[in-house]
Parts: C-alpha cells; sequence; structure tokens
C-alpha cells in the first residue's frame, strides 16, 4: 500500500467530513461531467454542486476543462484529486 503524505490525509479527511464532498468526488469517479450529470449520479441538488465543486476546485481535487464556457462547463479529478 502506497504511503500517504500528511497533506494527502488531510485533503482526504476534508473531503471525507462533508457527505456532499464526498458524494461528488464518488460521482466524478474519472469521468468528465457537467454540473448536472454531477448532481444526478450524486443526488445532490443542482444549487449545491457548483458550491461543492468550488471547495473541491480550491483544494485541487477537481478541475474544470472548459472554463470559457459559460453553460455546459466540464469538470474531472486532477491528478491529486485522483
Amino acid at each position: 500500500m502506497m504511503e500517504l503524505s500528511d497533506e494527502m490525509l488531510t485533503e482526504i479527511s476534508y473531503v471525507q467530513i462533508s457527505q456532499y464532498r464526498t458524494k461528488v468526488m464518488k460521482a466524478l469517479d474519472g469521468e468528465v461531467k457537467i454540473p448536472s450529470n454531477i448532481a444526478r449520479d450524486s443526488g445532490i441538488r443542482t444549487n449545491h454542486i457548483s458550491k461543492v465543486l468550488g471547495e473541491l476546485k480550491e483544494h485541487e481535487l477537481v478541475e474544470c476543462i472548459n472554463p470559457e464556457v459559460r453553460k455546459g462547463r466540464l469538470y474531472k479529478h486532477t491528478e491529486k484529486g485522483e
């Protein structure tokens, strides 16, 4: 088993203390999705998704791969988020 750094453990607990963050990370699970699909797959209301994605983005766990568009933004795990 790979050894987890303190930073990694901090990020894991950051995700796990929030049901929403955990569900969003699981909903992405190596895929690229728009927020409405993340909402559908995680069972979280769409209005909460952007806040959760923002939190995860701040921690560099997810990224938006087409930030220039206003509709249909695509999100995926970062390498760190994997």
